[in-house]
């Protein structure tokens, strides 16, 4: 169980993980002050939830999760994540971004284990969760900036370093709610993955590099004369030739058997050659 941060420590938090966070006020207020808390209580919360927008146009997207639409009134997230990297701090509190998700996947990402998959849409998620919106189509064509992935990352790790959660506090909202396609284009894991290697680094200082295996070495290498021999010529996996009538019953092609039936027919021919030509020696003496 957590308590929200205050807006002014979730603005410092973003800003302490190297973010460049701009806040958008509605009709003069600030973002601490527009949310949906009259519908409903913030809190406790339990992790981050990451979408994309459906949207293009960085103006348009910022407007439209601030303001919402006809058929979801604003503010749509807490902060939008756009293309350059910047998080534009949209509203604060309790936002229209999560909606009815499974309780059972709650509970996972209160005990931090793995995720069930969502078959159900029983729990408020507005409630639970901190938002992002990120700005993307969401068709699997529309690209993910390095600088906007980047952001996400970031932003993911501020709001858990803060509470203490782990990289499992971090899910999107098709792991949350039953058809939910976002965030398409990147995988939670590969997303969790980096805020992990974040969060395992002081804030704003950059995470340390994955560590690369040493190369596998090449095959052969520590192999002996007859077992590259082996490996090499007595290797099945190319398709039999069909016209081949010496080794029917093997399903794959072994070079040495190739060979072998090569030698095999370029003797018959010689022999059969050798019988003409003693033929035609001996019809010339006849002649």
């Amino acid at each position: 169980m957590a308590t929200p941060m205050t807006y002014a420590q979730f603005v410092a938090a973003l800003r302490a993980e190297g973010l460049t966070v701009i806040e958008h006020p509605t009709g003069g207020r600030s973002p601490a002050d527009h949310n949906r808390n009259h519908k409903g209580p913030w809190g406790p919360v339990h992790g981050v939830l990451v979408h994309h927008t459906v949207t293009s146009g960085h103006d348009r997207t910022i407007d439209i999760c601030r303001a919402g639409h006809a058929d979801l009134p604003g503010p749509l997230c807490d902060g939008v994540i756009c293309k350059a990297g910047h998080v534009h701090v949209v509203g604060y509190g309790r936002t229209n971004h999560a909606g009815a998700g499974d309780g059972k996947v709650l509970q996972a990402v209160i005990a931090e284990q793995a995720l069930p998959r969502p078959a159900v849409a029983d729990t408020d998620g507005n409630r639970y969760f901190y938002g992002f919106e990120c700005e993307n189509l969401g068709d699997g064509q529309d690209p993910w900036p390095a600088a906007q992935l980047e952001a996400i990352e970031r932003a993911a790790a501020a709001v858990c370093r803060h509470h203490g959660w782990t990289e499992r506090s971090v899910i999107g909202h098709l792991e949350w709610q039953p058809g939910k396609p976002d965030p398409r284009g990147f995988s939670m894991r590969s997303m969790r993955d980096r805020t992990a290697r974040r969060l395992a680094s002081p804030p704003g200082k950059p995470p340390a590099p994955t560590p690369t295996p040493p190369p596998a070495p090449e095959k052969g290498l520590d192999m002996d004369a007859k077992q590259v021999f082996a490996a090499v010529w007595q290797r099945d996996e190319a398709p039999a030739p069909s016209a081949s009538g010496t080794i029917k019953k093997n399903p794959t092609w072994q070079p040495i058997s190739f060979l072998r039936e090569t030698y095999d027919a370029v003797s018959k021919l010689r022999a059969e050659v050798a019988a003409l030509r003693a033929d035609i020696a001996a019809l010339k003496k006849g002649a």
